[in-house]
């Protein structure tokens, strides 16, 4: 099954193109020079781009199951020194149990009970025996598995201490990125709500499990997993490459990071700790080498470990004169062994603690501090000593429930997030740190003329100095969708869209947000340049043009919208994924504000017939709905008209298609046509128009 990466159809695995939208599944665009590249390949043939999709691959020997019985009592935990950070064989012993052979493609062998995760699409996935390949004789060019899918791009080579001597990590090259694997497939189906066959504990590991269970669509501290199955008594996964990722420790040794955002990294790695408590992966906040930061310093880990069963462990930290080692007592991890990373963390950047901290790790050395929820109130106790603002901005990691020791459950696992006692409240105040916007508009499949019309209107101010960078930015982003056929509704937007624009470059100068009161103002005198003309003309009825209105202010971490139709607002950000910040004026909605059942209020006739726009009426037949908030995580907005957000469509299919424009690297450019071209395929019957914003965000070390 081939998932088309334009439209997410699936296509049976020998099609060459999409049969839904057409897109090519044997070449991808290089997104550096837009040459064609065939989806097998590394690098671009044209200007040497990295284009391939690349895997991290952990392989486990089955005998290391024996080796924790046999250790019983110590088990070695590595913290590595600042030189050796590129090094990736010290690697933590992890339960594999005795499973049956799974292929790549998700298939068993035929003695074991039946084990299919589900369906795929309209494909069962097929038990049969797997191949056989000596992986102790594998080279880089080498194929990892029997059906030739991933390829080294690596050797092989042994560990180099003897921490975890049946273990390695090796990067592959995926040569059929577009093939679904069994194991995405059970994943998309939890995400889903669906109700999906168990699999028997016996066919996965402890530790593919555990990636199952805490996968959280957007969230970036848990690496997702992509695969895994059982090759000549090895256990094999595959799992998003992080090798590239800043290490904590480079960040946190350099003199521009500062307490506050020490004391953040802190509270993010309690929100860890709760995540992986309940799948025993606690060890894996333990090695600093794990320790890792996404491109907005969040901080995130490279991989999973699974503690041992019994055993003692100890961190071992090394310093510039010889190995300490610090012993955890033989039972279940605490949050003591948390304290002894942070100690060793300020020990390998040679930093100073600093205040409340060093009674907090002493009382920790002490066991006077006990649980995740006590070390959470303390830390907020040092926020509020040094003046940080105590308020909204790290969202909770959502909290996954604990795997059964005999069968991997795969609904949707329990929310600890959703305990009150477990949210957090610490947070850093924000500041911008970027703004990019693009719009687009397009008069669809099936109309002759364009009524949509946006504007854009953003002033920026930086300053950088040696070791500070400021950003000041404002921005106006207006998107309306007109009514009132040719000559009528084109105007119409086209005039509301200018009214607002020359209103703000007037009133819009002091150092803050417009209030209310002006944004209300504009409206109205949007609604008044268009009303006028209708009264002119002597319009009446359906020849009276109007428009509908969305649109969004931002000044630095400050933004309002104000809206009147149907046109939308929908934010997207990781932590929380999609979502629709305005409601619709429409009949059906407001059905709803009255307490009638959707399923009832959308039976209407005329469910979907605006209760408001700007024009048709005077300003006394109109109330725009405005709200005000802060962004406190980087976020994308996503202006549209009503060609793009009808039957669902973003919903749907807008988060896979927009996540990736989370990111710097990417065009938002490239975000709104693809949007344009989601709608034309799926829609396509009315004018589309779509802005995109992307508004970055980093803690305020001045605040």
């Amino acid at each position: 099954m081939l998932i088309c990466p334009q439209c997410t159809f699936e296509n049976p695995h020998t099609n060459k193109f999409c049969q839904n939208c057409g897109a090519s599944l044997t070449h991808k665009v290089c997104p550096e020079c837009s040459a064609e590249v065939p989806v097998n390949a590394q690098l671009c043939q044209n200007c040497g781009a990295e284009c391939g999709t690349v895997w991290q691959a952990i392989l486990m020997g089955s005998e290391i199951g024996e080796r924790e019985e046999s250790l019983g009592e110590q088990v070695q935990l590595e913290l590595v020194n600042q030189s050796e950070l590129g090094d990736f064989s010290h690697k933590q012993p992890i339960l594999v149990e005795d499973v049956p052979e799974v292929s790549p493609g998700g298939e068993t062998s035929e003695e074991t009970e039946d084990t299919t995760v589900g369906q795929v699409g309209q494909d069962d996935q097929e038990i049969s025996p797997s191949s056989s390949i000596d992986l102790s004789q594998l080279t880089t060019g080498s194929f990892l598995d029997p059906e030739q899918r991933y390829q080294l791009l690596e050797p092989l080579s042994a560990p180099e201490s003897n921490f975890a001597p049946n273990e390695v990590c090796v990067r592959v090259l995926d040569c059929q990125p577009y093939q679904i694997s069994p194991v995405e497939a059970v994943i998309a189906h939890q995400q889903q709500g669906l109700v999906m066959p168990s699999v028997e504990a016996n066919g996965i590991s402890h530790l593919a499990k555990a990636y199952i269970a805490l996968q959280s669509p957007g969230d970036s501290a848990i690496p997702p997993i992509h695969d895994a199955w059982q090759q000549n008594n090895t256990q094999i996964l595959l799992i998003e490459d992080r090798s590239n990722w800043q290490y904590l420790i480079e960040l946190w040794q350099e003199d521009s990071t500062s307490s506050l955002q020490i004391l953040h990294w802190f509270y993010q790695m309690t929100q860890l700790w709760s995540v992986l408590e309940p799948v025993n992966c606690c060890q894996s906040l333990l090695n600093l080498s794990n320790l890792r930061l996404d491109e907005d310093q969040t901080l995130a880990l490279q991989r999973l470990y699974v503690e041992p069963l019994n055993g003692q462990s100890a961190i071992a930290s090394s310093t510039d004169e010889d190995m300490e080692t610090l012993a955890i007592p033989a039972q279940p991890l605490t949050i003591q062994a948390l304290g002894q990373v942070w100690q060793a963390l300020f020990r390998q950047s040679q930093r100073t603690q600093f205040g409340a901290v060093v009674q907090i790790l002493e009382d920790l050395e002490l066991n006077k501090i006990q649980t995740v929820e006590q070390l959470r109130s303390r830390l907020e106790e040092i926020a509020a000593e040094l003046e940080t603002p105590i308020t909204a901005a790290v969202a909770p990691i959502k909290e996954k429930g604990t795997i059964a020791p005999t069968i991997l459950q795969l609904e949707e696992p329990e929310d600890f997030a959703t305990r009150s006692d477990d949210l957090p409240t610490f947070v850093l105040s924000m500041q911008l740190s970027s703004l990019e916007d693009a719009g687009r508009t397009d008069v669809g499949r099936q109309r002759n003329h364009n009524e949509d019309c946006f504007g854009i209107n953003t002033k920026i101010d930086k300053i950088e100095l040696p070791k500070s960078r400021v950003l000041h930015a404002c921005g106006l982003y207006i998107l309306c969708d007109g009514m009132g056929g040719h000559a009528g509704g084109e105007i119409a937007s086209e005039l509301a869209v200018k009214t607002l624009r020359q209103y703000f470059d007037e009133c819009w100068i002091t150092n803050q947000i417009p209030t209310e009161d002006n944004i209300r103002e504009a409206v109205y005198l949007a609604n008044q340049a268009i009303y006028e003309i209708n009264q002119q003309e002597a319009r009446s009825g359906i020849k009276r043009m109007g428009t509908t209105l969305v649109m969004l202010l931002i000044h630095d971490t400050q933004a309002a919208v104000a809206h009147v139709g149907d046109s939308r607002l929908y934010r997207l950000t990781r932590k929380r994924g999609l979502e629709q910040i305005t409601v619709d004026h429409e009949v059906g909605q407001r059905e709803i504000s009255r307490g009638v059942e959707a399923n009832i209020a959308y039976a209407r006739p005329d469910a979907y017939q605006l209760t408001q726009a700007l024009g048709p009426r005077d300003q006394k037949s109109i109330n725009p709905d405005i709200q005000f908030f802060e962004i406190t995580e980087d976020s994308l907005f996503i202006l549209v008209s009503d060609g793009l957000s009808d039957n669902d469509l973003l919903e749907i299919y807008g988060q896979t298609h927009l996540i990736p424009f989370l990111s710097s690297g990417t065009h938002l450019e490239q975000g709104v046509t693809e949007l344009i071209d989601l709608a034309n395929q799926h829609n396509g019957h009315d004018n589309i128009t779509a802005i995109l914003i992307r508004a970055k965000v980093r803690p305020n070390m001045q605040s």
